[in-house]
This record gives structure tokens, C-alpha cells and sequence, in this order.
């Protein structure tokens, strides 16, 4: 009986479970008005509620990522507001970054700068802008709170996700899972052409159903 195969999977399976590389994945941000396989947003100001599935999320941070043209685009400071507190992020408060990891002060809880750029649409070679400070006037639980955030840009595209602590004194090991963004403001002519979208699906729902003279 081979046991050898066994006793290694064990072991990696182990290893794993106990490596600070590995974040947690447990908060939720979810729109206000849309509940998608990736949820979107298309107006400013947002209404976003935000959960825990498990593992309270301590000294709460939020993390902001948006594309170069809404960088540019930018006609004003990005909000964001909850009960207790605000946040105003300036342009200089945004940096830069088209390689490596981000933030890179929490080396637990952060993104590869390509998962960012892919979420943005945006390629690899070309900057993303980002931005992170403590946000929310209590750790982030099972019981929901809201907050708005506010983005003036002429080209808006922007991602919204958290980050916090699993343990008060530890390090940050708790993120927003990479594959579901919390915010995408799209592009005006995507929101055009979705609605476009809808509107040719309702009409062609309307004609199916129209009984023959």
C-alpha cells in the first residue's frame, strides 16, 4: 500500500494551512443595488454594505484601485463616508504601480498589481493608481455596515476592496477575496452599451410574447 503520496499531501496540506502567505478571504463588500458574479456599480456617490463571513477583520482598512484615465480624469478629491468618520483622498494621496504587489506595507493581505490591472481591464504595462488608510469606526463583523463612497472623475473606473486584521494585535491576513471586487464605476460607454443590452433583450421579450393576429 502506497502510503508515501498520501503522507505528502498531508503535509503540504499542513504547511499550507499554516503559512502567513495565504490571506484569508472572509470580508464582503456588496453593492447597495447590484448583486453580480462581480459586483457593479454604475453611479457616484455608491452606498456599499460590508460583512465577514467569518474571522472579525480588526484596525479595518479600505483599499482603492483605479485605472490611469480615471486617475487623470480625476475633478476632485474621492470620499468616502461612514457613521463616525470620512476619508478624502487627494490625487497625491494615490500611487502608482504596474509590477509587483499592492499594498505593500501588508505583505498578508495583498493583491499582485495583475490581478488589479486584469479586474481594471487595463494592461499589464500600463500604471493603476492606489490608495489605502484606515476606514470605519468598529471592526468589520457579521453584522452589516455602510458606507459611501464618492468618485468625481470624467473617465470613472475604480475598485473598492478592504483589508484588516484576523487577531487585534496580529498582522493583516484579512482581505476582500481577489476575484470579487467591491466596486467597478465602468466606462460611460460600457454602461451605454449595457444598457443598450437590456433594453434589446425587454423589447425582444415584448415581441415573443405578442399573440399572432
Amino acid at each position: 500500500m502506497r502510503r508515501t503520496p498520501i503522507i505528502l499531501i498531508a503535509i503540504f496540506m499542513l504547511t499550507m494551512a499554516a503559512s502567513p502567505v495565504f490571506a484569508l478571504g472572509t470580508i464582503r463588500i456588496e453593492p447597495h443595488a447590484f448583486d453580480l458574479p462581480d459586483p457593479m456599480v454604475v453611479s457616484s456617490p455608491a452606498t456599499f454594505n460590508i460583512t465577514v463571513t467569518q474571522h472579525t477583520a480588526y484596525d479595518p482598512q479600505i483599499f482603492l484601485v483605479m485605472t490611469k484615465a480615471c486617475y487623470e480624469g480625476l475633478t476632485g478629491n474621492v470620499t468616502v463616508t461612514w457613521t463616525g468618520g470620512n476619508l478624502n483622498f487627494t490625487p497625491a494621496n494615490f500611487t502608482p504601480a504596474n509590477t509587483g504587489k499592492a499594498p505593500p506595507s501588508t505583505p498578508d493581505a495583498d493583491y499582485t498589481v495583475a490581478s488589479l490591472q486584469d479586474h481594471l481591464e487595463v494592461p499589464h504595462s500600463e500604471n493603476i493608481y492606489y490608495a489605502v488608510a484606515p476606514f470605519l469606526s468598529a471592526p468589520i463583523t457579521k453584522t452589516n455596515q455602510t458606507f459611501i463612497v464618492t468618485l468625481p472623475s470624467t473617465s470613472p473606473k475604480m475598485l473598492v476592496y478592504a483589508i484588516g486584521k484576523s487577531e487585534a494585535t496580529g498582522d493583516y491576513d484579512n482581505r476582500v477575496p481577489n476575484t470579487r471586487p467591491g466596486l467597478v464605476v465602468p466606462e460611460p460607454s460600457i454602461i451605454l452599451a449595457t444598457l443598450a443590452a437590456f433594453g434589446a433583450l425587454g423589447l425582444y421579450s415584448i415581441k415573443k410574447k405578442k399573440p399572432s393576429a
